[in-house]
């Protein structure tokens, strides 16, 4: 990668739409949006709760228009544009429906490493079910590890006691890295309508409030499973996060809410970086990972 910015998947669609404002092969890398087995509507509305400068609120559900049309239309169009590593973020309900996506996003060329998502939590009977406990998530690792020859990043939940333990036994099974964290599972109620606002009553919390919590998670993991490549995600807005971010132990940093409120976030980020990697004197990224 030629620099460690990466739009989180789920806040840049695959990629075309965030063309619209930048020159994607300024990034890092892509993290696709999560894709299913099959074609997902997604959660019913409203899907989206604001919390004013705090962050936000979201429980999308998963949509997407299934792998094989991620295959047949979106990577291609992707790759059309975007010459850097294209993340494959992969979701499911079952270990088969992880393993049969994996399977195929394997034989996918444009597919530089899976992310394969076990911490959704705006899902039922899926996503973070698989990555509450170290055997569920072990579990799953060994399922998708069995049918790809990629790199496999497993992204983890932060709705956990012990996410240590989680990331060792991820590691333990075969995956060759780890992202994290997902979003905090959240509710807000409308007052006066004195209803949920969200109509799957809770969704995933996500903005500048997470930060510290991730910071810590990446650095507990970190030291758990040393030399492990971690990405580091939640609440990143600016170059000094992804600073903080390193130091704590991540390799990369993927972007999420903060591209919703401001899609140019990544650009601005990537050319703050060299600026302040001058004024804390460091001449390499690589020399602070891991260093508090």
């Amino acid at each position: 990668m030629q620099n460690p910015v990466i739009p989180a998947s789920g806040t840049c669609g695959f990629g075309l739409e965030m063309s619209e404002w930048m020159d994607l092969n300024r990034l890092g890398a892509i993290s696709t949006k999560g894709t299913t087995r099959e074609p997902r509507y997604g959660n019913p509305l409203p899907r989206i709760a604001e919390c004013g400068a705090a962050g936000m609120l979201n429980a999308v559900g998963l949509q997407n228009p299934g792998v094989d049309e991620v295959i047949r239309r979106e990577m291609p169009a992707l790759r059309a544009i975007y010459s850097e590593p294209v993340i494959a973020n992969i979701s499911g309900f079952s270990l088969d429906e992880y393993a049969y996506v994996c399977a195929r996003m394997d034989k996918e060329t444009d597919a530089a490493i899976l992310e394969v998502n076990i911490s959704c939590p705006n899902v039922q009977h899926g996503g973070m079910a698989f990555g509450t406990s170290p055997e569920a998530a072990a579990e799953v690792t060994r399922a998708v590890k069995a049918v790809t020859t990629k790199p496999v990043f497993m992204k983890l939940s932060p709705n956990v006691t012990d996410i240590a333990s989680i990331a060792r036994a991820c590691i333990d099974a075969g995956a060759d890295g780890l992202c994290l964290i997902n979003t905090i599972l959240g509710m807000r109620i409308d007052i006066r309508r004195r209803q949920p606002v969200l109509a799957n009553r809770y969704g995933g919390y996500s903005g500048p409030a997470v930060f510290p919590v991730a910071l810590r998670m990446v650095n507990q993991v970190s030291k758990a499973c040393p030399g492990t490549p971690i990405i580091g995600c939640g609440g990143v807005s600016t170059a000094e996060d992804v600073i903080e971010m390193m130091m704590a132990g991540a390799t990369a940093v993927e972007i999420g809410a903060a591209n919703l409120q401001n899609p140019d976030v990544c650009t601005q980020i990537i050319e703050d970086l060299p600026k302040l990697m001058d004024e804390l004197h460091i001449s390499h990224l690589e020399e602070i990972i891991g260093i508090v």
